[in-house]
């Protein structure tokens, strides 16, 4: 039987003295969609930090059987979406999809393969920053599945996607889940998550 890909368990997190998280348990198996629903301020977005070990907590958090760290080795094996990221200057779309399979090797997709399913063709050597907020979100996740990865961390990955491509997206998760990844995302849209394991988040007492 195969290692669960997380186990946290007892999670506290505490900002400024306020509690955010509480005894907080998950375990993923390798393989799921699960997807991390509540109501604004329960923590969502830091306990994904905490699976991406950009924020330190009370408890116990393993992610592919160590501790995360916020280091070279785990980033080769997880991918990250959350805050949109920094731009390079002087790069097309198509530049920075060339970047990150370059940097991390091959993956799932080929480039035109991905401007294609993240419908970036039409704007593939024009400039991230010059780009709509939808557009920029697409090319954010198209960057994340490119390259090779076994986790997906992904914070509201529906962000600025019509309803069209938020289905298109559930599907584009459920074949990565199918190959052998494993996916955890934060989300306010049941709808796109209804393939999904849903784990609710209640505040901090």
């Amino acid at each position: 039987m195969s290692e669960p890909i997380i186990v946290a368990r007892g999670v506290d997190v505490e900002l400024g003295g306020v509690p955010v998280l509480s005894g907080v348990d998950l375990t993923v198996e390798p393989g799921e969609v699960v997807a991390v629903l509540g109501a604004n301020g329960v923590g969502k977005t830091t306990l994904l930090r905490c699976l991406a070990g950009l924020q330190s907590a009370s408890g116990s958090v393993s992610v592919l059987g160590r501790p995360p760290v916020d280091e070279p080795g785990f980033w080769r094996e997880v991918a990250l979406v959350g805050d949109e990221p920094t731009w390079y200057p002087g790069l097309s779309v198509r530049e920075h999809l060339e970047l990150m399979s370059g940097v991390h090797g091959p993956g799932r997709l080929e480039v035109g393969a991905a401007l294609d399913l993240f419908e970036l063709g039409g704007c593939a050597d024009r400039a991230p920053s010059s780009l709509s907020t939808g557009q920029r979100q697409r090319l954010s996740l198209a960057m994340a599945l490119l390259r090779p990865s076994r986790l997906l961390l992904l914070d509201e990955p529906e962000r600025g996607l019509d309803a069209a491509f938020r289905e298109r997206l559930a599907g584009l998760l459920a074949v990565y889940a199918d190959d052998g990844g494993t996916v955890v995302m934060v989300t306010h849209d049941p709808r796109f998550a209804e393939d999904a394991r849903h784990i609710a988040l209640e505040a901090a007492a």
